[in-house]
């Protein structure tokens, strides 16, 4: 998936700033999402905040994600994306939720869930799209890569209104 930045963004923002309010959850991306958010002025109107749920009790306790989520299918899952993206979008009342969980690596990985292994999901209007890459590169290249993917999903799901 080729995605520019700036372009993602820029169609992001022109959205969001139609009363849209967007709240974030990440886990590989270390807050990368919401500093791509919050790099451009005026987001203050429709971002409303973000939490870094590394580890799993933060995911439990602050985004909901159930413990049989986490146990049957891991912290890198559609799964739990989803629940991360419902989760955060109920905790700070936003329209949207957005989340990103995966292995950045350079360790971490193993055969079934490789380092570059990142699910991301999006959740609007009641309805939660979640999807799973494989990103390749350094560290600091999938954590760039998930964001801009997270991006890129936000604008997909605000073009077509399907979630």
């Amino acid at each position: 998936m080729k995605i520019k930045p700036g372009e993602s963004l820029k169609r992001v923002i022109e959205r969001c700033r139609r009363h849209m309010t967007i709240a974030v959850a990440e886990s590989c991306t270390g807050g990368l999402v919401s500093n791509l958010i919050t790099d451009v002025s005026g987001s203050s109107g429709y971002f409303i905040g973000g939490v870094v749920a590394y580890s799993n009790d933060v995911k439990k306790d602050m985004l909901g994600v159930k413990a049989a989520t986490l146990k049957r299918h891991g912290a890198v899952s559609v799964e739990t994306a989803a629940e991360m993206a419902r989760g955060v979008r109920k905790r700070f009342r936003s329209r949207i939720g957005v989340s990103t969980t995966g292995i950045a690596g350079p360790t971490g990985g193993s055969a079934q869930k490789p380092v570059g292994t990142v699910c991301i999901a999006v959740c609007a209007r009641g309805k939660t799209a979640a999807r799973q890459f494989l990103f390749k590169g350094s560290r600091s290249a999938v954590k760039k890569q998930s964001a801009l993917a997270a991006l890129k999903m936000l604008e997909e799901v605000l073009d077509r209104r399907a979630v």
